[in-house]
């Protein structure tokens, strides 16, 4: 039950101690404070890597040719491997535990793409459709290529957002024609990607089998893309592709220089790992931190309980019971810990969302820490735990302050 005269007896205890009051409750304001930035800069990390990784296919597996560093069976190192339409099919056929096969080439340099008068040079790739469910290409508007368009040998394109915005500016320019290398394509979609702060959005894409034909790649492959199905490591598809290609191109299967791979699932438990082990890091810090602040407010408050030792007397040779002392020497511990441990997570989350506003002013610009934020049940646990804390802090000076005798209480001055 709500009782007036003990909440106007705590708060008039704190008045008189303004000091101490505020030295044990910045204690526990900081505490909290740095649990919630830390975990808020923790998470921040994490976005900012997962976002390097865009909305591409975790499980997926890149390859790209190389030059042989390693003699094998009579043929010199320093040979220069290349793909052909052949070891996608012989992929296709022989490789157990593919989901998604992708091809993608490109024209070395940047090129000059023409609107008109307006114009850009920028990064031209042939790429199947399968190609941006495995490198996380996000429609915009229109639509994406389909396996249609290769087979038809369309000439369409694929615009990126910014490429868009220098040939059309606020116009999508679904329907209209561009010109590389004196070729015309019709745009038929725009996509968004967040990969390298957005300069994945500074390419164009057009069916593979129409750059192999109009840039005069016929049957050349640069990149091969693929993804596991549900339940196969893309270790093991790693293991063999690496061994499928090494018997067609003739190579030593253990010569690391042939070929290119690049196993984003092994990347992503890399990160994984260090993400674990930062918020392990993050936690136990933060929770040293605050246990040290509820150390100090227990230290207080057996200052306190020893300076109030007349007062607890004359009131228990009143009458008070036990419960009575306790309860209050316990109400004060943890309104000094509940009030100054809100005020510090308000104060973290605020400054988490300064931050996280400044970076969305700047553009998003800034690599490997995107949108630092606390998890809400994180943030509701912390109070819990505070108001716990508070309790526990203030138990054993009250448990103290129960057993003074009135006799050696009044003494006491």
């Amino acid at each position: 039950m709500f009782n007036l005269d003990k909440w106007q007896e705590i708060l008039g205890t704190m008045q008189r101690n303004k000091l101490r009051t505020f030295l044990t409750a910045f204690g526990v304001f900081w505490g909290i404070f740095m649990l919630v930035l830390l975990l808020g800069a923790g998470k921040g990390m994490e976005n900012g890597i997962w976002k390097e990784f865009g909305g591409g296919a975790m499980n997926s597996l890149f390859v790209s040719a190389g030059k042989t560093s390693l003699p094998w069976q009579g043929l010199k190192p320093g040979r220069e491997i290349k793909f052909t339409n052949d070891d996608l099919e012989a992929i296709r056929r022989h490789v157990d535990g593919v989901e998604l096969l992708a091809s993608r080439n490109r024209l070395f340099g940047e090129y000059t793409i023409m609107n008109g008068p307006k114009n850009g040079s920028y990064q031209v790739f042939g790429a199947n459709a399968e190609f941006f469910q495995l490198n996380g290409e996000k429609l915009a508007s229109g639509r994406l290529l389909n396996p249609l368009d290769g087979m038809e040998q369309r000439k369409v394109m694929l615009l990126g957002e910014k490429v868009r915005k220098v040939l059309f500016g606020d116009s999508s320019g679904l329907g209209k024609f561009v010109q590389v290398k004196g070729v015309f394509f019709k745009v038929v979609g725009t996509f968004t990607n967040t990969q390298n702060n957005g300069r994945n959005e500074e390419r164009a894409f057009v069916p593979f089998s129409t750059f192999q034909t109009v840039f005069n790649q016929y049957n050349q492959v640069q990149r091969i893309g693929m993804s596991s199905t549900k339940g196969t490591p893309v270790k093991q598809l790693e293991s063999q592709v690496r061994e499928l290609l090494a018997r067609r191109h003739q190579f030593d299967p253990a010569d690391k220089q042939a070929l290119e791979m690049d196993n984003n699932e092994e990347e992503v438990q890399r990160f994984e790992g260090l993400f674990s082990g930062i918020k392990l890091f993050v936690s136990v810090i933060g929770v040293l931190t605050l246990v040290a602040g509820v150390v100090g407010v227990s230290n207080i408050m057996l200052i306190i309980v020893q300076e109030r030792t007349r007062e607890i007397g004359v009131r228990k040779a009143l009458g008070a019971t036990p419960w009575s002392i306790i309860s209050m020497i316990v109400q004060e511990s943890v309104v000094i810990t509940s009030l100054s441990g809100y005020l510090g997570l308000l104060a973290g989350v605020a400054l988490l969302d300064a931050v996280r506003y400044a970076l969305e002013k700047a553009g998003g610009t800034t690599s490997y820490f995107d949108h630092p934020e606390v998890n809400l049940g994180v943030a509701l646990s912390a109070t819990a735990l505070l108001v716990v804390s508070g309790a526990v802090a203030g138990l054993i000076p009250a448990m103290k302050a129960a057993n003074v005798k009135p006799i050696e209480a009044l003494r006491a001055e």
